[in-house]
């Protein structure tokens, strides 16, 4: 019914006169105007795409170089003298005399004994000498005169031999009253208590007043400062690590394996004095699987660090020959595992596969994949794929910043030790 109604509307207009004058310019139109039209569709379609603009990104260019190696370990301090001050005689603890947690110097008195009873067995024992000196020279007097008797034959050979064991008798016992002297005099001079070593005091385990015995004798301890030792361990691992990348030639030990030994303190300054490893465990911890290693470094003064005290120690003297160093940005992470992107001859981008080993600060060391003189993108690399156009710009390294020095602060009081955790 519609086409019936179109074809009548149709008709009707072509009847018309006005539309047989314009019916054949329209067609003469179309024919001109269609061709014209499709022409145009097909040169806008030859003309080709648009080239995408090239990304910015900065770039730094591979440069091996000998790079210095620092490892760093938690270490714990130790002092390299520890004393425990005890008593050596049995007696009631007169005084304290010293003031705990003090600095004290070689031969200092730290505690006072009651001497008076061994003030009293000293002239006990004098007494006993003097005794045994008076027997002794009338036993001399005595033989003195049996031996010219003797010899004429007045006296018998028997006096004379009792003479002569008489004065030994004598002797040996002037040497025993002369020995219970001395011991005497060394229990007495044992109520003077002092230091053996130049140090820091501990706190005073038994008070004043108290009996002094073989169970109670322990008063004190007295740590030497300096030199301090600082104890690390290395695991079996690490060991091993160390000895397949000499072996590599990825790591240059400094002679004699003597590494110059740095101590970073809880706050992240470094102390200002360097130390030596002087001393290496010949066997491993069974239960830990750790090898302990001993470093001795001066700490002068009232000393900075203090026995038992938590930090860190870098090992200062390997070199790592020929070492590519990337910023660790630059290195990314896909499935297959690092890559980085390369700007090749025309500047695209390039995607390259690469085998990264340690941090060294913010950078990896690059062991396989790069070559020297080649660029690699730091920045910009987010939308970067295979074959895009680049706009390299120099990558600039930042500036690094130094590690600051502590400064010994009298406060009146002796400085507290860092807490942690064992490091053994």
């Amino acid at each position: 019914m519609c086409d019936a109604v179109f074809f009548g509307f149709f008709s009707s207009i072509c009847q018309r006169r006005w539309w047989r004058r314009i019916f054949p310019a329209l067609v003469v139109s179309a024919v001109v105007i269609i061709p014209a039209v499709v022409g145009c569709d097909k040169q806008e379609a030859k003309k080709p795409a648009a080239k995408a603009p090239a990304t910015e990104v900065t770039a730094l260019k591979v440069t091996p170089q000998d790079v210095p190696v620092v490892r760093e370990h938690i270490a714990q301090t130790q002092s390299s003298r520890e004393v425990s001050i005890n008593a050596r005689v049995n007696g009631f603890l007169d005084k304290r005399v010293y003031k705990e947690g003090s600095m004290v110097k070689e031969g200092q008195t730290l505690f006072l004994l009651d001497h008076k009873p061994f003030k009293v067995q000293l002239d006990q024992a004098k007494a006993a000498l003097a005794m045994q000196e008076a027997s002794l020279a009338t036993a001399r007097s005595n033989l003195a005169r049996v031996k010219p008797l003797s010899a004429l034959n007045a006296l018998s050979k028997k006096d004379l031999d009792d003479a002569t064991g008489q004065f030994q008798t004598a002797s040996a016992a002037v040497e025993q009253a002369k020995a219970q002297v001395e011991t005497a005099k060394l229990n007495l001079s044992y109520t003077t208590i002092t230091s053996p070593v130049a140090g820091v005091s501990s706190y005073a385990k038994q008070t004043d007043g108290t009996y002094i015995n073989e169970q109670t004798s322990q008063l004190t301890t007295v740590a030497v400062l300096s030199p301090m030792w600082v104890n690390f361990s290395m695991s079996e691992n690490e060991i091993q690590k160390f000895h397949d990348e000499i072996a590599k030639g990825l790591l240059k030990p400094p002679p004699g394996l003597n590494f110059e030994v740095e101590v970073i303190l809880v706050d992240g300054s470094r102390f200002p004095h360097t130390g030596r490893i002087t001393f290496a465990e010949p066997s491993y911890n069974a239960q830990t699987g750790t090898f302990l290693l001993r470093v001795s470094v001066d700490n002068p003064g009232k000393g900075i660090l203090r026995p038992n005290q938590y930090v860190r120690v870098r090992l200062i003297g390997a070199i790592r020959p020929n070492a590519i160093l990337l910023p660790q940005r630059a290195v990314q992470q896909g499935p297959k595992g690092q890559f980085v992107w390369v700007v090749n001859k025309d500047n695209q981008a390039e995607f390259r596969p690469v085998e990264v080993g340690e941090w060294h600060g913010n950078d990896w060391f690059i062991n396989k994949g790069l070559k020297a003189g080649e660029l690699v993108v730091v920045d910009g690399s987010v939308t970067l794929r295979p074959g895009a156009s680049v706009a390299v710009k120099p990558y600039v390294a930042p500036t690094p910043t130094s590690i600051p020095t502590p400064t010994p602060v009298n406060t009146g009081l002796p400085p507290t030790a860092a807490g942690g955790k064992s490091a053994s």
